[in-house]
């Protein structure tokens, strides 16, 4: 059994697409399907939705791996995007991103739950480890790299006595919920940051 991680060359059909080149890529880590709408594994599908949402751009183009959308923030090209497989296997979608639009993994911000950080916190990073999570995990393995941003949202830990899988994959009381998305309302504010000023610029604020 061949378990590479697909090429360009691996993927079919997509050598016909020449797509342009957008300023930055941004990922949001969750699980596909209605059952895990609501859970706090989808924090990142929920920052996509606010992006989307605000800059009235559809996600709804449907490849293999990911839905995808298009359009244009603060004059600069942008490209919204949820993987359609589960998150320990993101790496599918990013590879796709990469390969479809010919960037480098520079160019792909990741937005992801994190149990790390308490519930409503948001940190911006360039570059680093998985830290556990098992989407950022995959990613790194399938692209090779470790150079990628990444922007995580907390969630906050488990209490004590409930398993950590049960608790990613469980929804959010009205309160949390309310907390978090003012957390999702930063983070897409930090998105748009690193698309219009860099990374760097987008740390210093924001962490």
């Amino acid at each position: 059994m061949d378990l590479r991680w697909p090429t360009l060359e691996d993927i079919p059909g997509l050598r016909r697409v020449r797509a342009e080149a957008p300023a930055l890529i941004v990922v949001g880590l969750g699980n596909p399907g209605p059952e895990y709408a609501q859970t706090r594994h989808n924090a990142g599908f929920w920052c996509v939705d606010r992006l989307a949402g605000r800059q009235s751009i559809s996600v709804a183009e449907r490849r293999r791996t990911v839905v995808l959308g298009e359009g244009s923030v603060e004059g600069r090209r942008v490209v919204l995007a949820k993987p359609r497989t589960f998150v320990n296997r993101s790496g599918l979608a990013a590879t796709y991103l990469l390969a479809r639009y010919r960037v480098a993994p520079s160019g792909l911000l990741v937005v992801y739950d994190d149990v790390a950080l308490p519930l409503g916190k948001v940190r911006l990073r360039a570059r680093g480890s998985s830290g556990g999570h098992r989407g950022i995990e995959s990613i790194i393995d399938a692209l090779g790299a470790q150079d990628f941003p990444r922007l995580r949202i907390g969630i906050g830990q488990p209490p004590p006595g409930t398993d950590q899988v049960d608790y990613v994959l469980g929804a959010m009381s009205t309160e949390e919920r309310q907390k978090a998305d003012l957390a999702i309302d930063t983070a897409a504010d930090a998105a748009v940051a690193v698309l219009s000023e860099g990374i760097d610029t987008a740390m210093n604020r924001y962490n």
